[in-house]
């Protein structure tokens, strides 16, 4: 489904950061190392990238990644990518200063494997942050899963993070426009938080 949303030229989710992963980029450490969950066409990597990070990105569409690297190369920055299912992804332990999940919708028991990768893949300190849409997003038609078991739950992914100390955890209604796959007032659940 993904390769088939990312073909052609453009940019289905557009070329500019997500709002809130810019409003917050600079939370992380300074030329630390983040990796990227559900990175799709390189938006958000390749502009960590521009503020000095050293950015591992990973999706399940290699068309999406392919487009990474061409924005990527178009501005002058370099990223790694990673072509995988998250489900077999090892993102390590220890092992980075940021990770970021933007818009990434999981079945449950594989978001809760994620989640709990998550957690340890981080360094002491280390900061997630997250934007996703939450379950009162369902029929709204301005973008994201059309079920509402992809969709999320605040509470549930607090606890699914355990081993976090959350800086930021709120769900709200906001404006998006993220190319032709985020338009409109959306409902979301925005995430910062650290590992203790």
């Amino acid at each position: 489904m993904w390769d088939t949303r990312f073909q052609g030229d453009t940019y289905f989710y557009g070329t500019e950061p997500n709002d809130f992963l810019k409003a917050h980029a600079h939370d992380f450490r300074a030329q630390g190392q983040i990796l990227s969950l559900a990175e799709g066409e390189g938006r958000n990597a390749v502009y960590l990238a521009q503020q000095g990070y050293a950015v591992t990105a990973v999706d399940a569409s290699q068309v999406g990644l392919a487009k990474a690297q061409r924005l990527a190369q178009e501005r002058g920055v370099s990223i790694t990518t990673y072509h995988c299912d998250l489900r077999d992804f090892d993102l390590g332990e220890n092992a980075w200063d940021g990770i970021i999940a933007i818009f990434c919708h999981l079945p449950p028991e594989l978001r809760t494997l994620v989640n709990q990768r998550i957690v340890k893949a981080l360094k002491p300190q280390g900061l997630y942050l997250s934007e996703t849409y939450s379950k009162k997003q369902l029929g709204m038609g301005t973008g994201g899963p059309p079920t509402l078991e992809l969709l999320h739950d605040l509470e549930q992914m607090k606890r699914e993070l355990t081993g976090l100390e959350w800086l930021h955890a709120l769900e709200i209604q906001r404006h998006i426009h993220e190319g032709q796959g985020h338009r409109g007032r959306g409902w979301v659940i925005q995430l910062i938080g650290r590992k203790v």
